[in-house]
């Protein structure tokens, strides 16, 4: 039977990241990464909407930095400045 933090870590992964608000102001560096990401894509594709899946990839987060990337994914999602969308 899965842990509670663990189905919570799989909602994460099949979710889908969109960018609110276009600021880092007091966030750390891994929630500065995912707003970066978030901009770029935003720039380039012109869409908000990322999976949460691809951002984990390309960033080549595993083991403890995968668990500090899905805290820093709602830290964001805390403070308005992304909104995590179940599939």
């Amino acid at each position: 039977m899965p842990t509670q933090a663990k189905q919570e870590a799989q909602r994460l992964l099949k979710a889908i990241a969109v960018l609110l608000r276009n600021t880092t102001w007091k966030c750390g560096r891994v929630e500065r990464l995912v707003v970066k990401y978030l901009q770029t894509q935003l720039q380039i594709r012109g869409h908000t909407q990322t999976p949460v899946k691809d951002m984990l990839q390309h960033f080549r987060f595993n083991g403890k930095q995968k668990n500090e990337f899905l805290d820093a994914l709602k830290r964001l999602e805390k403070r308005h400045i992304i909104r995590i969308e179940a599939f």
